[in-house]
């Protein structure tokens, strides 16, 4: 089924959450802290990372952040666990890279739909044909999880990367943050239009001077300039 890591400090927490993934069949390793976290992760190389927020030694924004920055570990998608309901929280939590959020308290069978919704997305993108776009000098390679621009490796996070090839498969073409949200994560999912905006904004940042290609446009959402 494939390997999960859980980082959670809550004794009772943690283990709710490992026996309902080890009855699913999933392999589980677990720690309690933000160091023994990023240690787990390299060494044990799960297909997928359960991360709460407020943990002793390193938050998990900053273990997201870290993780992130680590080429052998950094597509590992990572479900953030918070009490934190903020929209500013939940948007830190993307920010740093996380894939994915729940709050709590959280029913199980929800958490376990929303691993199986990772899994599944990380599985298709590993088992896509190559796919390669070209525009406006920046290079979206697919199959390698790669934005080239000038001849530099751009690093964004999965659902920047996923947001950047969206926009860029059709230039020209206008999506609401709905779409983004239902091509990227699914549809139906929950998540605020706001955490689109900040996805957005990260990408241009990256980008530099080239995202002026990903235009607003007001009251309806976001397009990819055509060539």
């Amino acid at each position: 089924m494939g390997k999960i890591l859980i980082v959670e400090d809550d004794d009772d927490i943690r283990e709710l959450i490992a026996f309902n993934l080890e009855m699913s069949g999933y392999d589980v390793f677990k720690c309690g802290n933000g160091e023994e976290a990023i240690k787990q992760a390299i060494q044990s190389s799960p297909d997928l990372i359960l991360l709460d927020v407020m943990l002793p030694t390193i938050d998990g924004f900053e273990v997201c952040r870290q993780l992130k920055q680590k080429p052998e570990i950094q597509n590992t998608p990572i479900i953030m666990l918070t009490a934190r309901t903020d929209d500013e929280d939940i948007i830190q939590g993307l920010e740093t890279g996380a894939d994915d959020y729940i709050t709590k308290p959280f029913r199980p069978k929800i958490l376990m739909a929303r691993v199986k919704a990772a899994l599944r997305r990380q599985s298709t993108e590993v088992m896509s044909e190559n796919t390669t776009l070209n525009l406006h000098g920046i290079t979206i390679d697919h199959d390698r999880h790669e934005v080239i621009l000038k001849g530099e490796n751009i690093h964004l996070s999965r659902t920047e990367f996923s947001i950047l090839e969206y926009l860029a498969q059709n230039p020209g073409f206008v999506y609401s943050r709905n779409q983004i949200i239902d091509r990227v994560k699914g549809n139906g999912y929950a998540v605020t239009e706001r955490s689109v905006d900040v996805q957005i904004l990260g990408i241009r940042k990256k980008l530099g001077d080239s995202g002026k290609y990903i235009e607003t446009v007001r009251g309806i959402g976001y397009r990819m300039v055509s060539p």
